[in-house]
């Protein structure tokens, strides 16, 4: 079944979700591993597509997605401001370009930012431009037309606005906005001529085949940086007491977007830790791509921790002019 998924999807064919179901049933976990490794190698070679973030309006946010620290909801322990301080930014993104890494983004917590906002934001983006050769994300919630088409003015080139579950599962989530509200603000950044990142958190609750469903509905809106989280349950949110997910269910994820979506960038993002010394194994069953440095309310390896282990892996860090 593998072998006849590979053949299909090199011919330029779409996996239909029973195909998928059943690649999943009939194949041994570490030949599904395997097989989405290798997919990885032919459509993208040893190409690694590393990015990273820095929480630029951190906490008090009016959303009640139970994952999250920065949920004014909640009682969990999260650094609170307006805005990061300019120099700090700058220091940040130099630091993780000597690295290798290809995009930097400012990343906000809150249902959406002001157009006031907006413009101190655009004075950080200029002393990057400055001082750097990386290409720009935002995350900054619900966008308008007009907001769209500012950051994209701006010199931002990709949006990021994840989904976070399928659809189906969504409510459990969050009951504060919708996931039809996530889905109109990436087709604004697309239809703004900003590429978009998508992607979602598994270890919510969900169903695998919730899981699935996410990676069709990601295919279905033509995002080709899908970075995948694994929650780190977070005191005194909603899901503090969920039971972590096993390092077969998360590599499964992995391997199953890859077959999914295969030419999209399936970047690993927060909570790879949970894997320990294994963490290792997420880029050898199907992942490209990785946010690198801390990650905003949970902490991640280090620069110099993760450079070693791709290289050690054997990835090509060199930039490039990825398709995403």
């Amino acid at each position: 079944m593998i072998e006849k998924c590979l053949k299909k999807i090199l011919k330029g064919e779409d996996l239909s979700f029973s195909e998928v179901q059943k690649l999943a049933l009939e194949s041994s976990s570490e030949d599904l591993y395997k097989g989405a490794d290798s997919l990885r190698t032919r459509l993208h070679k040893n190409r690694l597509d590393l990015c990273s973030i820095v929480n630029a309006k951190s906490g008090r946010c009016s959303e009640d997605c139970k994952f999250c620290a920065q949920s004014i909801h909640y009682n969990a322990e999260v650094a609170n401001y307006e805005q990061v301080d300019t120099e700090q930014a700058v220091l940040l993104a130099r630091d993780n370009e000597e690295y290798g890494v290809e995009r930097f983004s400012l990343v906000t917590a809150g249902r959406s930012v002001s157009g006031k906002q907006l413009d101190e934001f655009q004075k950080i983006y200029r002393e990057l431009q400055k001082h750097t050769n990386l290409s720009f994300c935002a995350s900054m919630g619900f966008l308008t037309k007009e907001k769209a088409l500012k950051l994209k003015e701006m010199g931002v080139s990709r949006y990021h606005c994840n989904l976070e579950t399928s659809r189906s599962y969504f409510p459990q989530i969050c009951t504060s906005h919708s996931w039809d509200d996530k889905s109109t603000t990436i087709k604004i950044a697309q239809n703004a001529g900003l590429e978009v990142c998508s992607g979602g958190i598994i270890g919510m609750g969900e169903s695998f085949e919730q899981r699935l469903e996410l990676a069709f509905e990601l295919r279905e809106l033509k995002i080709l940086s899908v970075p995948i989280n694994i929650l780190s349950p977070i005191n005194n949110t909603p899901f503090a007491d969920l039971k972590p997910l096993s390092i077969t269910d998360i590599l499964t994820a992995v391997a199953m977007f890859r077959f999914i979506i295969p030419k999209a960038v399936i970047r690993i993002a927060g909570g790879r830790n949970v894997l320990g010394d294994q963490q290792h194994r997420l880029f050898t069953s199907g992942a490209n791509g990785s946010i690198v440095g801390n990650y905003l309310t949970t902490l991640g390896n280090s620069l110099k921790e993760d450079v070693e282990m791709f290289e050690m892996l054997g990835f090509d860090l060199r930039r490039h002019n990825h398709i995403c």
